[in-house]
């Protein structure tokens, strides 16, 4: 069945735990791209990591067990997010910050 805008989603992840120093944005990055997601994600000064990632809505499920799958070091403690609108211009997955 062909992706349409309907499967298609975009959310922002508030990620606390071990989740700077530990590699995680860069796992975030390389994952998004094995998945053919796009979006970025940065460090936040308190030690909390902010993401929005875009794509077909099962990838995006499986962004996160894909960041952590053989990490010993990192300990996602707590998570939020939400759905944003779509940003249909974008391409790429970025490292900011």
């Amino acid at each position: 069945m062909p992706v349409t805008e309907k499967h298609i989603v975009r959310c922002r992840y508030f990620f606390y735990g071990e989740v700077q120093g530990v590699g995680f944005r860069y796992r975030a990055k390389y994952a998004a791209e094995l998945l053919d997601l796009t979006g970025w994600v940065e460090n936040q000064w308190d030690g909390s990591v902010i993401a929005e990632v875009q794509g077909p809505k099962e990838m995006v499920l499986r962004w996160i067990p894909t960041i952590t799958a053989g990490s010993h070091w990192i300990h996602i403690e707590r998570m939020e997010h939400r759905e944003l609108p779509l940003r249909p211009d974008e391409s790429g997955f970025r490292v900011r910050g």
